[in-house]
């Protein structure tokens, strides 16, 4: 894995960045602030693209994704790509139900309408329909690595938070040089929250994330490696799929934890800190797992 040796029981750190997805697979969103809900970053993923049967779609098989970009506004999901006219959703527009399942989890949810269907239809090319998530249901992650935290989340992979770090970039992009190939960009991992101050895959190690804010304490739990599948290896923009850098990746980033899964980055959870606001530039700490 890494060579990061922990040494004393904290790590100074600071916010790089923040990014949430609200359409899952879809172009995220850069925030100079987020506020946290229970579920994560403040509608991230909260919709959703299915297929006829209501099983999720993601750039795994549908690389064209990446092309559309979202953004929040005025009230409204806006989202564009390619060719396409903008389709203006309001942002708690809910139809009939529908049922969805993401992963293992099978959920009921909420129809976006047919001019939503029609459009990532015409786009993607098959029949498709958008799902947004029904705020009466409940989904958690997997208690195996959450424990005592009961963690909710709406339509991420399982966890409410992905942390990076901009040094484990930094690390991978030279190893990528060395290799005669690009750098690639944080959008690649699609985290939420990226970290600066500390090692290469440091938060590999870190046990709790830690933030005072003004709104008072946020404690972020790092409990799982995020494994990781051919996404990394699309080009958010333009939408081809190469091998890297998921080769060079596996060269160097089998994580015992899962099994000898290629990792980057960490899910986490929340210990505290519901309604407060993660800012870019804020300074935290880390404490260390042993």
């Amino acid at each position: 894995m890494s060579d990061f040796i922990p040494d004393d029981g904290s790590s100074p750190l600071r916010i790089a960045s923040l990014h949430i997805y609200p359409v899952k697979s879809c172009t995220g969103i850069t925030l100079d602030e987020a506020l946290l809900a229970d579920t994560g970053l403040d509608r991230d993923r909260q919709w959703m693209v299915v297929d006829p049967q209501g099983l999720f779609v993601s750039q795994r098989e549908t690389p064209r994704m990446a092309l559309i970009q979202v953004s929040l506004k005025n009230g409204e999901a806006v989202l564009r790509a390619p060719g396409m006219l903008a389709l203006h959703l309001p942002l708690d527009a809910a139809e009939d139900p529908i049922d969805v399942q993401v992963w293992d989890d099978r959920l009921s949810a909420c129809s976006m309408g047919r001019t939503a269907d029609q459009w990532l239809s015409d786009f993607l090319g098959r029949p498709l329909r958008l799902a947004r998530f029904d705020p009466e249901q409940q989904r958690y992650s997997s208690r195996r690595w959450t424990g005592d935290v009961a963690a909710a989340n709406l339509f991420s992979d399982g966890y409410p938070i992905l942390v990076t770090a901009t040094a484990s970039l930094a690390d991978l992009n030279r190893r990528l040089a060395e290799r005669g190939q690009p750098a690639v960009t944080m959008a690649r991992f699609r985290p939420n929250l990226v970290l600066d101050g500390i090692d290469a895959y440091a938060e590999d190690h870190l046990d709790e994330l830690q933030f005072d804010t003004p709104d008072g304490p946020v404690t972020l739990r790092l409990v799982k490696p995020c494994p990781r599948c051919p996404i990394p290896n699309t080009d958010p923009l333009t939408a081809e799929r190469g091998d890297e850098p998921g080769l060079t990746l596996a060269g160097y980033r089998a994580d015992a934890r899962l099994d000898g899964a290629v990792t980057f980055g960490m899910n986490a959870v929340i210990v505290a800190g519901i309604d407060c606001r993660l800012k870019v530039g804020q300074k935290g700490r880390g404490t260390v797992r042993y």
